[in-house]
């Protein structure tokens, strides 16, 4: 089972005089700023007093599990940016913060009078994070930014699946997720250009480029073949043998052979060194260039033995093989359990919540898990007050429906 653990609201904060606005919806943005509040920062969620963010309706069973796991750290505040009143209070919480993330349309924060040259006017070292789908300016700015569509877009999935059958999108938020990670890095190097005595400045920030990017040269080896990739499921057009393989009990594992190395002490291992020896299977380029032979070599190999029984025999032959796992092996592995990869949290609603530890470990200033995800509006009066409203201007704000 998971490693059992409890929130640690005293924990340090390497982040801890960092002051984040977020009005993002669901993923990218909120990716921007789980990594920041996981190492501290005071997030501050601004958002719509009917519903909140759009994220809390991702449910399963009707329990919002990824509000909880990626809004962990984070506090919530409910702000009518359609009023007037609720535009000059974000304004007024803009002149004491550090970054400020949001992800409207290009343009939406402009018409309603709080874009940068407003946000600036009122603190010129505010960093300012705008996620899109295809950036703020260019061509496409308009287009609506579903990670979906740009998944499809980006390269990404016209390579991903197998040849026979149409392209895979991926089954998560991946370019939200990439995206985010891109501009969590991005808005530290900002706060530590200000830091230096340099001003805000807006960080453009769309879907698109980061998951582009993480294709890597796949450009260049279109010029320089003129050929777009192949889907090869999970074969690889670079290096053989790889894959993944189904075993005897139902389950799988990958191998990876790239280095001629592992190759040849993986034929050893499978009981066929002449294989080393077989000029189709020589060098990784002819070993790619048959792989049609190979393949079928290893997958008859794996589907003799169970997951178990190949992951001892590849292990005891210093041989890159690993299991396939699913989510449920993962919920209780021993590897998981002895770096306590996965916690599991008290839960008001569902008694407790298993979810991805802080990452990366840092030996020096460590990330924690300090409080649970917010409700809606769990800190309105805190933050308000603490920006000199009055308990009776915040009820009257509140019969407004401001907040």
């Amino acid at each position: 089972m998971t490693i059992e653990t409890e929130y640690a609201p005293d924990a340090p904060r390497s982040l801890g005089d960092v002051r984040v606005l977020d009005l993002s919806r669901l993923v990218a943005g909120n990716a921007v700023t789980h990594v920041m509040a996981d190492h501290g920062a005071e997030v501050i969620k601004i958002e719509r007093p009917e519903g909140g963010d759009d994220l809390r309706n991702w449910k399963t069973r009707g329990v919002s599990l990824h509000w909880k796991v990626y809004c962990r750290n984070k506090k919530s505040v409910t702000l009518d940016l359609r009023q007037p009143r609720g535009r000059e209070i974000l304004l007024d919480l803009a002149a004491g913060a550090q970054v400020l993330v949001e992800n409207f349309k290009p343009g939406t924060i402009e018409r309603w009078g709080i874009g940068p040259a407003e946000l600036h006017a009122r603190n010129p070292g505010l960093v300012i994070v705008r996620v899109s789908g295809w950036g703020q300016d260019g061509i496409w700015a308009h287009k609506p930014g579903f990670g979906s569509l740009v998944e499809a877009m980006s390269g990404f999935a016209a390579m991903n699946g197998f040849g026979d059958r149409p392209p895979v999108l991926p089954p998560l938020a991946l370019a939200d997720m990439i995206a985010g990670l891109w501009g969590a890095f991005a808005t530290m190097v900002a706060i530590r250009a200000v830091e230096q005595g340099g001003q805000g400045q807006v960080i453009d920030l769309p879907l698109f480029e980061p998951i582009h990017a993480v294709l890597g040269p796949m450009a260049a080896q279109y010029r320089m073949t003129g050929e777009n990739p192949e889907r090869t499921g999970s074969r690889s057009t670079q290096t053989a043998p790889r894959g993944v393989y189904e075993t005897a009990d139902g389950r799988f594992v990958a191998l990876s052979g790239s280095m001629q190395a592992m190759a040849e002490r993986f034929f050893r291992a499978i009981g066929r060194p002449e294989l080393i020896e077989d000029p189709r299977f020589a060098t990784n380029s002819d070993r790619v260039a048959h792989n049609d032979a190979l393949d079928p070599i290893v997958a008859e190999y794996m589907g003799r033995y169970t997951q178990a029984e190949l992951l001892a025999l590849f292990e005891a032959a210093d041989v890159t093989v690993g299991p396939v796992a699913d989510i449920d092996q993962l919920m209780d592995h021993p590897y998981v359990n002895d770096r306590a990869i996965l916690v599991d949290l008290p839960d008001d609603e569902i008694g407790r919540v298993p979810m991805p530890n802080v990452v990366p470990r840092m030996g020096g200033t460590p990330a924690a898990i300090r409080t649970p995800a917010p409700a809606l509006g769990a800190h309105t009066g805190e933050v308000l007050e603490a920006l000199g409203l009055t308990v009776a201007e915040i009820a009257a704000l509140k019969g407004e429906g401001v907040v």
